[in-house]
């Protein structure tokens, strides 16, 4: 892959086919592919499998979404798994998830995981070997199970999963260039991973462009503990502009519950519109890119009792709701445990309806906490995304890459040789993420005074030191049942 021109720009004609060449001899599925008969397949699916068509009607209604994450490693065990999620957990969208080796492009290892999953009657894979069975496999799932089904695929170089489940009938895409690179993997090069994804946004236009609409979801709660709301947001405009500027017309930006009500909700309000704002200021006409907030549930350590564990699933819930989601990914109170059956998968979806139910048409009324809260928010996510732009001299291609080696952008417990690791983050005494240390975070003066009185103010009040021990024991916390150690 050549990627000494990397800019964001959009694909030519010739570079997307250089790409694709590449991307369809990885694997011997990659034969099955013909992007004409793909969307005329498409075309005559059912309406009731249009994801950007459901997310678009839901967020007309004020109604939100929720989509558990699930996959197997068999095409019949994943209809089995989807249709009880779908009948049993009422879930809105379905998730495949995509197995370890698939996600890292090693199809040798999944090959083989797929024929003892075969052999044994019972998935040895930790998700779906979506290349490796191929397009007409594929669609098996699709035509088995009648809703939207989401490729959840965390994948560094995802075009021929792209392509394979594009082709099957797939309603949508999650993944990120930056996260699934920097908060997954340990060196490889960004360069590649952005590249890849670039490809990936574009072949998602090209189906637009013939009528098919498939949207794109991002994924920013990044390692998922403890992530400060300007670094998810920031990396969710990131990855929203270079999708933008490959011609994606439904982007779904991600945001993993941190803990504290009024900061949750702030960040959720906060979302669409710093990504209008950044938009229309890189050239972007919002009215032709749909833009949806998606919450996950706590990413975090799960307390292995499963009442507790239901708790934390109705909390995320209330969030969610109050915070007006479009959508809400949902955990099962098996997390602590391992991989969850298909039975608690569908009660954790059960627990999150019957509290957005209940939530209903109420979400979280202004007040000064809340608007402070916004406040702060916007104000760290520009300095960061503004310093990005500088360093690339108005290219965010660019400036992310010499961003995130500078420590600009810095994800919390990210394992990449390129992250900085310096930013540490850590609660504050309503259980707020703030910064025990802000490393080359782009904050103002008045910013970082910030974040120092609020984690002071916490040692004050527990009598003891604001340092690393602190940090540790917020990690831990919500395990122990409680919000900060």
């Amino acid at each position: 892959m050549n990627t000494s021109d990397l800019r964001n720009k959009r694909l030519t004609d010739s570079e997307f086919d250089e790409l694709q060449k590449e991307a369809l001899v990885m694997w011997s599925t990659g034969k099955e592919i013909d992007f004409s008969e793909a969307v005329e397949y498409r075309k005559g699916l059912s309406e009731s499998r249009n994801g950007a068509k459901k997310l678009m009607e839901a967020k007309k209604a004020g109604k939100i979404l929720l989509e558990p994450r699930g996959g197997v490693a068999t095409v019949k065990e994943q209809i089995e798994l989807l249709n009880y999620l779908l009948e049993v957990g009422k879930a809105d969208i379905l998730p495949v998830t995509f197995d370890s080796y698939t996600r890292t492009q090693r199809f040798k290892e999944a090959q083989r995981g797929l024929e003892e999953s075969i052999k044994r009657g019972k998935s040895m894979l930790n998700g779906l070997p979506v290349v490796n069975l191929g397009v007409k496999k594929c669609r098996k799932i699709v035509e088995a199970v009648d809703a939207p089904i989401c490729a959840r695929t965390g994948v560094t170089d995802g075009r021929l999963s792209a392509e394979v489940v594009f082709a099957a009938g797939f309603a949508g895409f999650q993944g990120s260039a930056i996260s699934h690179n920097i908060a997954y993997t340990k060196d490889i090069p960004l360069e590649i991973t952005i590249k890849a994804w670039q490809y990936i946004d574009r072949l998602i236009a090209k189906y637009g462009e013939e009528g098919v609409d498939i949207f794109r979801e991002d994924y920013s709660p990044l390692t998922g503990t403890l992530v400060p709301p300007c670094i998810s947001i920031a990396v969710s405009i990131v990855d929203l502009i270079m999708s933008a500027e490959q011609g994606v017309k439904y982007f779904l930006q991600g945001y993993g519950q941190g803990g504290n009500l009024i900061q949750d909700v702030a960040a959720l309000k906060m979302m669409p519109k710093l990504a209008n704002y950044y938009l229309e200021k890189l050239g972007y006409n919002p009215d032709n890119i749909n833009v949806f907030t998606v919450f996950h549930q706590w990413m975090g350590a799960f307390p292995r009792d499963e009442a507790q564990a239901f708790g934390v699933i109705s909390y995320a819930a209330t969030v969610g709701a109050l915070g007006g989601a479009n959508v809400i990914i949902t955990k099962s109170p098996q997390e602590a445990i391992g991989v969850p059956t298909k039975e608690a998968n569908a009660r954790g979806l059960r627990a999150t309806r019957q509290v957005v139910q209940m939530v209903d048409t109420q979400r979280m009324p202004s007040n000064e906490e809340l608007e402070q809260e916004c406040s702060i928010i916007e104000k760290e996510t520009k300095c960061i995304v503004d310093k990005i732009l500088e360093l690339g001299d108005g290219d965010i291609v660019i400036g992310v890459i010499k961003g995130i080696k500078s420590g600009i952008l810095d994800i919390p417990w990210a394992p990449h040789v390129l992250n900085a690791n310096k930013a540490l983050p850590v609660r504050d005494n309503n259980g707020a993420i703030r910064y025990l240390d802000t490393g080359n975070l782009p904050f103002t003066d008045d910013l970082k005074e910030f974040h120092r009185e609020r984690v002071e103010s916490r040692a004050r009040v527990e009598g003891r030191e604001a340092n690393y021990e602190m940090l540790i024991d917020d990690v831990y916390a919500i395990s122990n049942g409680m919000l900060k150690g």
